[in-house]
């Protein structure tokens, strides 16, 4: 008998192994506040306090949504293979924008921006392309949607504010 996963908040969850269900409690969490600290850095005065705080924050959140993302994916090899990618990019990137920052690298700012931004993005479009199918806006638009949409609005939305809350290009 195949495990059918189960459905929770309208999102399918391919599996509804407790192992399987709680690493993915782990990740949820971990991205949601991933995703609130990484907006909180890129709005906030880019000074000490607020920024760095909540950069931090997203750096070690980043780091559990990529360890829990390389279980749940070696868990469901090879189906989630893309979101491995896309878990290994985000956190690379995240790690070479925060390493930039802290080692002064010339150049970190530069970098840190590019490296952070980039890890966000990428964090953003895992999560919309392994749930946009479920969501509620987001079903009706068609895949391409789920890869490009973050890119998107981060290019239009996010850098303006950005720069216009504080940042330093």
């Amino acid at each position: 008998m195949s495990d059918q996963g189960i459905v929770i908040l309208g999102i399918a969850i391919p599996s509804s192994s407790k192992v399987f269900l709680t690493i993915v409690a782990v990740h949820v969490v971990a991205g949601l506040v991933g995703v609130g600290a990484g907006a909180t850095a890129m709005l906030s005065l880019k000074a000490p306090g607020r920024h760095p705080t909540a950069g931090t924050l997203y750096y070690w959140s980043l780091v559990v949504v990529w360890l829990s993302m390389t279980a749940l994916s070696i868990m469901r090899w090879p189906a989630d293979t893309h979101l491995l990618v896309l878990g290994i990019l985000s956190f690379g990137a995240g790690a070479i924008g925060r390493t930039a920052r802290r080692g002064r690298w010339q150049g970190w700012l530069r970098i840190h921006i590019a490296g952070m931004g980039l890890s966000y993005v990428l964090l953003l479009t895992a999560f919309y392309v392994d749930n946009g199918p479920s969501l509620p806006v987001w079903r009706s638009l068609p895949a391409l949607a789920y890869w490009l949409g973050p890119n998107i609005r981060s290019s239009c939305v996010e850098n303006p504010l950005d720069l216009a809350l504080g940042g330093r290009v």
